[in-house]
């Protein structure tokens, strides 16, 4: 029969202002569950677990509870959700007050390492029973470190004997207590506060699943374990056509920007082929529509505008619905006007309003249809979104 010895605290009270989610760090969505949940997974699967205690934010408590009790069912585990700290060292010490007799190693997790394997806590709780000393995952560093004062690179540190800190950290329970309770400073993690008591670390291999979930790149790297692509990307084709106009005091409108010398297109509004085109890409992307069904002929305010009022328009409808916008790519199709001349302007002025890489380019017909006999201008424009939070009003309502 297994010795059930082994206490888990995870730490899940980080707001994680650098995701910019919204919600508490460990709530945030990973593939459709929140990252408590897949750290929790991998957590209940020791055979030797007596105890799971939570570290979390007092808005969370209920949810946090509900998530452990579900997944914990019918196994012999404690479980324990506690109030965190103003800082990372006060929520660890609140979990610690509740530690049952029987946990002899205390393992200490960051809920942000969601994808820690089992493995991991087998081998670092494993490492303390055997030695009796802290024991700490590490990884190598594979970049080049220099050490710097200010913008001066002062030399090259050697990196083989530097290695990356990883949770979870293990400990001997009746230690880490101890040292909890004499700590006069705080630490960036546990191993630096036993360190600090006069402990000896030691050092185990790490994992790279282990890697903590700080940015939103690194949870689009994190959704790339699981399905092999970016969940939450969406991305959409646009295309608009305008003819030329008679009128010769029309001028032309492309990308928001006037091309000089250049004859105009007729249109409700100014004709701007991109502008419609990158427009129709991001509500098609974002399952919005298109241009006519938001902001159609129909509507006399829009007569004459332009084609920047459509892209403001068609961010905030992305913005409302949870998505901002990664990359837009545009294609002119015709005989003339000659983009070159004026691909850095627009792209210029379409990065400043989509606050995204934009690339413009250019084709003909080789002389067919009337594009070919240079009749109008047509445009192609592809969008790339990423999912965000959508804006809420004080109610939990869509803003509109």
């Amino acid at each position: 029969m297994t010795n059930r010895d082994l206490a888990l605290v995870v730490v899940a009270a980080g707001q994680g202002q650098r995701l910019g989610a919204g919600i508490p760090k460990a709530f945030v969505d990973l593939v459709g569950r929140p990252l408590l949940t897949h750290a929790i997974e991998s957590i209940i699967a020791l055979p030797d677990l007596a105890q799971l205690i939570i570290a979390v934010p007092e808005t969370h408590l209920v949810e946090a509870a509900e998530i452990g009790a579900e997944l914990i069912g019918d196994l012999p585990i404690a479980f324990d959700v506690v109030l965190g700290g103003e800082t990372r060292q006060g929520s660890i010490s609140n979990a610690l007050a509740e530690l049952i007799p029987e946990a002899k190693v205390v393992l200490v997790h960051d809920a942000a390492r969601a994808l820690a394997p089992t493995s991991l806590f087998a081998s670092v709780a494993g490492a303390v029973r055997e030695t009796q000393l802290s024991s700490l995952p590490v990884m190598r560093v594979v970049d080049t470190i220099k050490r710097i004062d200010g913008e001066t690179v002062l030399e090259t540190i050697d990196r083989e004997v530097l290695r990356s800190a990883q949770t979870p950290q293990g400990f001997v329970a009746a230690h880490l207590v101890a040292a909890y309770g004499a700590a006069e400073s705080d630490f960036t993690d546990d191993a630096a506060l036993m360190q600090a008591a006069g402990h000896q670390i030691f050092a185990v291999p790490g994992d790279e699943r282990a890697f903590k979930i700080t940015t939103p790149a690194d949870l689009a790297a994190a959704e790339l374990r699981f399905s092999g692509k970016p969940a939450g990307y969406k991305t959409g084709i646009g295309t608009d056509v305008h003819r030329f106009t008679e009128d010769a005091g029309k001028p032309l409108y492309l990308g928001t920007i006037i091309w000089p010398g250049e004859r105009g297109l007729d249109g409700h509004s100014d004709g701007d082929a991109v502008s419609h085109a990158i427009v129709d890409a991001l509500l098609s992307a974002a399952g919005l529509g298109d241009i006519g069904s938001n902001f159609g002929v129909d509507r006399p305010e829009f007569s004459g505008a332009n084609g920047k009022v459509f892209i403001e328009g068609a961010l905030e409808l992305l913005k409302t619905a949870g998505y901002r916008v990664e990359n837009v790519a545009v294609q002119i199709i015709g005989n003339r006007p000659k983009v070159a001349p004026h691909r850095g302007a627009v792209e210029a002025a379409l990065q400043s309003i989509l606050g995204a890489p934009v690339s413009l380019g250019a084709t003909t017909t080789d002389g067919l249809g009337f594009l070919g006999n240079t009749e109008g201008v047509a445009a192609v424009a592809t969008a790339l979104l990423a999912k965000s939070e959508p804006v809420t009003g004080p109610e939990g309502r869509l803003e509109s």
